[in-house]
């Protein structure tokens, strides 16, 4: 897995490329909380390079959305794959989860 973060306008957007499984999901999830320590609470997570999740990335996304809904933030997944967008629905997170088409309509929603 390859994580590629920038900021877009105050918005910290992780670019995943890769496999999110249990031998990459704790260095995602560090990353994730290195942000919100310094204070980010708008994230965006671009899946559009993502080929792989498991259970345990699935995981990392769910406490992420939970822990900023409590801290008044937001987290968007876009641009996913099908069948990682499969996942999601198969599972039913998708209804938990903000998922956008695009990075662009994950940016307008933020």
């Amino acid at each position: 897995m390859e994580v590629f973060q920038e900021n877009n306008n105050g918005i910290e957007v992780f670019s995943v490329k890769g496999s999110l499984d249990s031998n990459t999901s704790a260095e995602f999830e560090t990353r994730i909380y290195a942000a919100l320590e310094k204070g980010q609470r708008k994230l965006i997570f671009n899946l559009e390079n993502m080929d792989y999740i498991s259970s345990a990335g699935i995981r990392v996304m769910l406490k992420t959305a939970k822990d900023l809904k409590r801290m008044e933030g937001s987290v968007i997944l876009c641009s996913l794959q099908d069948y990682v967008k499969e996942v999601f629905d198969i599972a039913g997170f998708d209804g938990y989860l903000n998922i956008e088409q695009n990075m662009e309509a994950a940016l307008v929603k933020l």
